[in-house]
């Protein structure tokens, strides 16, 4: 049993080789405004922008409504099973009362979910605290002719222990072996970009092994990392993808440390310049008008390196 399709516009379904989707909520709007408008200024026009919120805060995120941005309730990605605890950020699964679906979990879900359901070639995912910087299309993601899985090996080493928690994870879901020893390869990056066609077939798989729905097997889980699942996947049941990279198309503060308009300028200037995204993280603490205003410097100055025929 697959979830329900997103009831969007046919453009939205059809209308482009390349989606972005967002989770978002309250507390991040105005940083998914920005989001927006970079994915609007430097996506082709038939690409949609699916921002997906929980139901209370769908009145304030309606502005950003529009012909290339669909604003989705989150319940549409869930299973009837699953239902909100009042006052914590935590689910009940009917299907599976105990343990309770952390929230952060949930919300990894609903990405598998939302991709799922997309009839396009790729699906970017964007956290609100990202930004698109330079132009991008699937092509940003190819290499060789073929859509690239990010992958870096023995990135998950002894300083990383969530990452093995993960790992383990993954490789139950999917009906691997636990992981072996030593270091392992990392499938984490920003920003992160999906084949829905194999997604559906990952879901699916799931499904066989676990022998249940895809959603409560994941729910079940302690920790989980959805990106560790799809790289898992594509490399050790899919048979592999066209081809790897190593190296993350953005660049990411992912620090919990707070940055100056200076020190964002300066990590813009000094990035290479085949990078398209810049996220820098919520739970920085970064206040708001010097993150626009750095980022709107850098726009600036690309936009004038344009004219000039230069990229910045």
């Amino acid at each position: 049993m697959m979830p329900p399709p997103i009831p969007a516009s046919p453009a939205s379904m059809h209308g482009s080789n390349l989606s972005v989707v967002t989770p978002s909520y309250l507390p991040d709007l105005e940083l998914c405004v920005d989001l927006n408008r970079s994915v609007l200024e430097l996506t082709a026009p038939g690409v949609v922008h699916h921002i997906i919120v929980p139901a209370q805060d769908l009145p304030a995120f309606r502005k950003l409504q529009g012909p290339r941005t669909e604003v989705h309730d989150a319940r549409e990605f869930l299973p009837r099973s699953f239902i909100k605890a009042p006052g914590v950020n935590v689910w009940v699964n009917g299907a599976r009362p105990w343990p309770p679906v952390r929230g952060w979990i949930t919300q990894q879900i609903l990405k598998l979910s939302a991709v799922s359901v997309l009839h396009v070639d790729g699906a970017l995912l964007l956290d609100s605290d990202s930004v698109l910087i330079r132009e991008t299309n699937l092509d940003t993601f190819r290499h060789n002719g073929s859509i690239a899985l990010y992958r870096k090996p023995g990135g998950v080493d002894k300083t990383l222990p969530g990452h093995r928690l993960w790992h383990a994870s993954a490789r139950r879901l999917l009906g691997l072996e636990p992981p072996p020893d030593g270091d392992l390869d990392d499938y984490i990056c920003w920003p992160c970009l999906w084949e829905p066609r194999l997604v559906r077939d990952m879901l699916l798989h799931i499904q066989e092994v676990k022998g249940r729905l895809w959603s409560t097997a994941v729910g079940a889980e302690l920790h989980f990392s959805e990106m560790m699942l799809y790289g898992l996947y594509v490399d050790e049941v899919a048979a592999g993808p066209g081809a790897h990279v190593s190296e993350m198309q953005g660049i990411v503060h992912s620090e919990e440390k707070r940055l100056t308009q200076a020190d964002i300028e300066r990590l813009l200037r000094r990035a290479p310049p085949d990078k398209n995204v810049v996220m820098l993280s919520a739970k920085a603490g970064i206040p708001l008008q010097d993150r626009r205003q750095a980022l709107e410097a850098f726009r600036q100055a690309r936009q004038g390196s344009n004219h000039r025929g230069v990229r910045p």
